[in-house]
């Protein structure tokens, strides 16, 4: 495991994931919506978005977190490992909610500098259908891609916890 993707809903877990693989493995990691999101939540240009993570991926080792299904590929192909955090979003909805209390008002660790954490409800209705409209074609992205690299799918926070302390 030297360069990793890790996907799934927002409040599943990604970020917190990735910060604490890139501790435990020292590598660096690279938050999506830290590079794609400028001040006052101003989205960063998909053709941007594209030079960015050609170079990220360029890279000797590397843990990417986010979605970006438009640039999703450059991603997955470059990477040898790909953790979809594939979470009920009962416990994502509330995450994102406890997060949101949170962070009210100041910039996450893994954000956009100038972003302040909010409520957006068109972001918890993203979570809310993530099931029906995300992950379907994740699934099956992945399951063409499990032949080549190691795919790992986690559906609970105790198979994150499980996975975690068995990672070297």
């Amino acid at each position: 495991m030297k360069k990793i993707v890790l996907i799934g809903s927002g409040g599943s877990g990604k970020s917190t994931l990735a910060r604490q693989l890139g501790e435990k493995l020292k590598i660096k990691v690279f938050h999506l919506d830290a590079l794609f999101w400028k001040p006052n939540w101003v989205g960063v240009p998909k053709d941007e978005q594209t030079v960015v993570q050609y170079d990220l991926v360029k890279q000797e080792s590397w843990i990417i977190d986010g979605n970006y299904g438009g640039t999703i590929d450059i991603r997955l192909n470059a990477s040898d490992t790909i953790i979809f955090l594939d979470i009920p979003r009962i416990i994502c909805v509330y995450r994102a909610f406890k997060r949101m209390l949170q962070y009210r008002n100041k910039t996450r660790p893994d954000m956009g500098e100038g972003c302040e954490e909010r409520f957006s409800f068109e972001f918890f209705k993203w979570i809310w259908e993530y099931p029906k409209t995300k992950r379907p074609k994740i699934l099956n992205r992945l399951e063409q891609l499990s032949k080549k690299k190691e795919v790992i799918i986690l559906k609970s926070p105790k198979e994150v916890d499980d996975f975690f302390k068995k990672v070297k």
